[in-house]
Order: structure tokens, then C-alpha cells, then sequence
């Protein structure tokens, strides 16, 4: 009886110490705006993968496009206990809350991908006024006069108003000169393709297809436009895109999207499970390495990160593949004499 007594503290013990250990390693919460777009299961994996290296826990959240049910889900994040916050915010304005919730608790918030206006959140970004430029550049060199789209992001994504500043400054001057046209404008609401094949459609009826060039934000957006374009028959026609998404990789080997700038998600999400794991054991934002100082367009400082994007265009294709970010048959399905690696 005395031996099972034993028995049964040592066992009791272990499993005491074994829960204490589980207790003592960090938990990271994200909060995801909308993981259905194809992108973010690459930077969730990259989270994971950091923060696995560091021995921390991964949680998350869905907020399936709702403003209203992401704050609901950073408030369900809190009472986990979490010890940082990753938020890639639906609404810039409407997450302030949260963050402030975070703050009341004591935990870091980094807000990710997407500005949110806080000095208390560590802003973790591509540099997207470059990304603007970046696409603008593509679809001059490829279309230098006529009628220009400009399908923008969502309106409550400060990153679409980044996006656009940049692509204004390229084409600028070619407005100024005459030289290209804007005939329609107009933000996508969310993000999702239908809307953009909807707004490029409408577009396309007042400007009787008299279209040139579109200038598109991402590369779901830039699904959206080559949908409507390809129902009058103007598939082809110069199109720009980001995120490297491998149906934007696959249009451009088939010649109906130009350009899409590359921002490594992967590299991305790495940073943020690194920098949480920094900051929830007790780093200073301004102490994170990488860090700069930083002034949004509205006047708020921050401490941020911004790395660098890549165009993808025909002639340089293959550096995706190269990085085993789709394989070649994924980008080269249904090309025919197309351009390397698929011919």
C-alpha cells in the first residue's frame, strides 16, 4: 500500500511538473481578418514554425470578414491568456478597442501585415507604397498611353490607400502629359474578387471597353478585373496584382496578368512569431532588431519593420520557383510556348 502511495505522488508529481512546463510556454494569439484568402495559411505555417522553434504555443482566431466579431475574438483571445497578439485587422478604425483591451491586460500587440493606429502596437509590414510603385512601373512599361483601371483594396485597409499613393507617383506624370487616362476608380470592399469583377464590369459598360490597362491591388482583385475582361474578349490587356498568389503566377505564365509583386509571407510570418516571442518576454518595441521609428500619414509613431517586396513578372518567373514557392507544374498549368520555366 505504502509503494502505491509513493507511486501514485510520483506519477501525481509528473504529471504537476508536466502541466507547470505546459503552463510556462509562451501563447501567442493571432487574430486573422479573413483566413480564407489563400495567402495566409503560408504566413499561419511560418507563424507556427517560429514560434514552435521557440517552444511557444500557438492559438487563433477567425473573424470571417467581421469587424464586430474580431474584437469579440481578441476579447476570447485575452481570456486565454494569451501573451502577445498578432491582429491582421479587418477594420483599421474598428480594432482600436482591442488594442486597448490588450494594452488594459498587459499583452503586446503586433499588428500585422496591416496598419493600426497605436503607438502601443509594433507595425510588421512589406513596404507597400513601394508595392504600389512596383505595379504602376509593370503596367506603364507595358501599356505607356491609353485608358487606365485603377481597382483599389478595401476601405478600411489603410494599406490600399499605401498601395494607391505609390502608383500615383509613377503614373503621375504620364497623366500630366496626356500620355494615359484614368477612366474608373473604385474600392473593393473587403477585398473579394466578386466585388472587383462587379466594379470592373461596371466600368467597362461606361467606358464602352474602351480600356487599356488595369491597375489592380492584389492579386485576387486582379482575378476579379481578368474575369470581366476576359467575358468582352480584352483578357490580355495589362493587369498588375501582389501577393504572389499561385493563380496571379499561373496568369502571368498564360499572358493575362502582367505583374505580381512577391512579398514572402513566409518571411513575414517568421518575423511576427519572432518579434511575439520577443515582446511577451518583456522586450521594448523600440529594442526589437529591425525596428525603426516611424510616422504614420495620420502622425502616429510607431515601432515597425518593413521588408522588401519583389516584382514578378514573365521574364524573371522562375525566381518562384527557385524558392519553392509553387512548383512548376502549379505555375505552368495549361501554358503552352510560354515563357521560362515553361517552355
Amino acid at each position: 500500500m505504502h509503494r502505491s502511495i509513493i507511486a501514485a505522488v510520483i506519477a501525481a508529481t509528473g504529471f504537476a511538473n508536466a502541466a507547470l512546463a505546459q503552463d510556462d510556454a509562451l501563447t501567442v494569439g493571432v487574430s486573422w481578418s479573413n483566413f480564407q484568402e489563400e495567402r495566409w495559411k503560408t504566413d499561419e505555417a511560418a507563424i507556427q514554425a517560429a514560434l514552435d522553434a521557440a517552444g511557444a504555443q500557438y492559438v487563433s482566431t477567425d473573424a470571417q470578414s467581421s469587424s464586430s466579431k474580431q474584437l469579440a475574438d481578441v476579447e476570447s483571445l485575452i481570456a486565454q491568456g494569451v501573451d502577445a497578439l498578432i491582429i491582421l485587422a479587418q477594420d483599421a478604425q474598428a480594432i482600436g478597442p482591442a488594442v486597448q483591451a490588450a494594452a488594459d491586460a498587459g499583452i503586446p500587440v503586433i499588428a500585422y501585415d496591416r496598419l493600426i493606429e497605436d503607438a502601443r502596437a509594433f507595425y510588421l509590414t512589406f513596404d507597400n507604397v513601394e508595392v504600389g510603385r512596383m505595379q504602376a512601373r509593370a503596367i506603364l512599361e507595358a501599356a505607356p498611353e491609353g485608358n487606365y483601371v485603377m481597382i483599389k483594396g478595401s476601405p478600411t485597409d489603410p494599406n490600399a490607400d499605401f498601395l494607391r499613393g505609390g502608383q500615383q507617383e509613377i503614373l503621375q506624370e504620364a497623366i500630366d502629359s496626356g500620355a494615359i487616362t484614368i477612366v474608373g476608380e473604385a474600392y473593393t470592399d473587403g477585398w473579394l474578387p466578386a466585388n472587383a469583377q462587379r466594379n470592373m464590369e461596371q466600368i467597362l459598360t461606361q467606358a464602352n471597353n474602351e480600356v487599356d490597362a488595369v491597375v489592380a491591388s492584389n492579386d485576387g482583385t486582379a482575378g476579379g478585373a481578368v474575369a470581366a475582361l476576359t467575358a468582352q474578349g480584352l483578357d490580355g490587356i495589362p493587369v498588375s496584382g501582389q501577393d504572389a498568389d499561385h493563380a496571379a503566377l499561373n496568369r502571368i505564365a498564360l499572358g493575362t496578368q502582367t505583374v505580381s509583386v512577391w512579398k514572402d509571407s513566409r518571411e513575414l510570418g517568421r518575423r511576427a512569431g519572432e518579434i511575439a516571442v520577443q515582446l511577451a518576454g518583456g522586450a521594448e518595441l523600440s529594442a526589437i532588431e529591425g525596428a525603426e521609428e516611424w510616422t504614420s500619414p495620420a502622425g502616429t509613431t510607431l515601432s515597425a519593420e518593413f521588408l522588401e517586396p519583389i516584382p514578378v513578372t514573365q521574364e524573371n518567373l522562375g525566381v518562384v520557383v527557385d524558392a519553392g514557392w509553387i512548383t512548376q507544374e502549379a505555375l505552368c498549368q495549361g501554358v503552352t510556348n510560354g515563357p521560362a520555366p515553361c517552355n
